[in-house]
């Protein structure tokens, strides 16, 4: 008896030994922690790992896959528990694939949202979270987040790109013919007439894609209008598109006409880059985002732009601006506060930097310096004086869009069907089913 007293002492004083071992971890730590007993306090563990997630981001830009490779690279640096997938789509697929993924909430924590309406109308179905608090959004200007707020008057998404509408021409020809920059309306048509009578089509024009009819008209409008005074009237409901001053700025259009290729309003916008990357024509209307396009082409001469233009000796020339896109974050996001992060570093002059760097592309984000010569002309006109695409940026609401119902009735005037004022008369008469002036 004796003898089994002792045994059964043994294993009790062993079996209490493995309960504290066990309670306070081997030195090994592959032991597991036993239940805290009631009442007791909870033994301190050691913090684990935070669980690495995935953000899909969507655009509508394939061809910047090769820099958001590298930009995205110093942000997974930095933040090693977010992964970012960068996930791109054809343009004209994108707005059907990203309304299906917001519709589904899934597939999408990162979005790049079109601008001004096309941001609106997404923030007013409620699919996207505020930023008005984010970290470093005060890095753009006021002017800029406009291009993405609801009509709540929050603030969406954090602007993307700035985009100039610019003459680009070739200043190799231009200074084989002893022919300088035009400043006025008058001393353009003047060159042009110069450029046609050498065969030389002096404007590559596109017009079956009839937004780019618009945008050209952006650079001529202001010309004939004199930029913002007149937008701010417009918006205000002080005048319409019926003034004589936007009839002047069709017209304009309606008299390039005779500098355009022959049968612009059927070729598509890379018969005009060929055009003037073979040297047939001597300048290009279109975006500055048209830079990188340049820089990976390599054209064999050498590049430069003209802003807007003056109506008379003297007058002010504003270079038109607008953002082209902005990144907002799904409010479906399994990932809020990661998707925060990201978007703070795309609110960041890092990547600011590095954007315009890598796709030659104006960052509206303050601070940023682009190497690109010709983009930091463009983006010092802009800081000076500058004045909106107002089709784009004030006028892209009604069903069709008043922009598009613009651009059509453009392509109704060069086929001889339509006057420049019915196109105006149009264009207002489509502005009165929804657009209400700014008080």
């Amino acid at each position: 008896m004796k003898k089994a007293k002792r045994l059964l002492g043994t294993f009790v004083s062993l079996s209490m030994v493995t309960v504290l071992a066990a309670a306070c971890g081997s030195s090994s730590g592959n032991s597991q922690p036993s239940a805290t007993p009631a009442g007791a306090a909870a033994t301190p563990q050691p913090s684990a790992k935070a669980e690495q997630v995935t953000l899909t981001m969507y655009s509508w830009k394939p061809e910047d896959k090769d820099a958001y490779v590298k930009i995205i690279q110093e942000f997974e640096k930095e933040n090693p528990d977010i992964k970012v997938e960068f996930k791109p789509f054809k343009s004209t697929e994108y707005n059907t694939i990203l309304k299906n993924a917001l519709t589904a909430g899934s597939g999408v924590d990162i979005l790049q949202l079109r601008p001004y309406d096309g941001a609106r109308a997404l923030a007013d179905a409620n699919y996207l979270i505020p930023l008005d608090d984010l970290k470093g959004i005060s890095n753009v200007p006021q002017e800029h987040l406009n291009a993405a707020k609801g009509s709540d008057g929050k603030v969406y998404g954090v602007p993307l790109m700035l985009n100039n509408a610019i003459i680009w021409y070739n200043k190799t020809m231009f200074q084989k013919y002893n022919l300088t920059e035009p400043k006025t309306w008058d001393e353009f048509i003047q060159l042009c007439e110069t450029l046609k009578s050498k065969g030389i089509v002096p404007i590559a024009q596109s017009g079956k894609s009839a937004y780019l009819l618009s945008m050209t008209h952006s650079l001529f409008g202001a010309t004939a209008y004199g930029g913002n005074t007149f937008v701010n009237a417009i918006l205000k409901g002080e005048t319409n598109f019926n003034d004589p001053k936007f009839i002047e700025s069709i017209k304009m259009m309606q008299t390039l006409g005779k500098y355009f290729p022959k049968d612009f309003v059927a070729i598509e916008d890379k018969d005009a880059q060929a055009l003037f990357m073979t040297e047939k024509a001597a300048m290009y209307i279109n975006g500055s985002h048209r830079l990188e396009t340049f820089e990976k082409d390599k054209p064999p001469f050498e590049l430069d732009f003209i802003p807007a233009l003056a109506k008379n000796s003297g007058d002010p020339a504003p270079i038109i601006a607008w953002v082209d896109g902005s990144y907002a974050i799904a409010k479906s996001t399994k990932y809020p506060e990661q998707a925060k992060k990201f978007m703070e570093f795309l609110a960041s002059p890092k990547f600011g930097q590095m954007y315009s760097d890598e796709l030659n592309r104006i960052s509206p984000i303050k601070g940023v310096s682009p190497k690109h010569p010709l983009l930091k002309k463009m983006t010092e006109l802009t800081a000076k004086d500058n004045t909106p695409y107002l089709m784009l940026t004030d006028f892209s609401g009604g069903t069709p869009t008043t922009k598009t119902t613009f651009e059509d009735s453009l392509q109704g005037m060069y086929i001889g069907k339509l006057t420049p004022e019915q196109v105006a008369k149009e264009t207002q008469a489509s502005a009165d089913k929804w657009f209400k002036p700014k008080k």
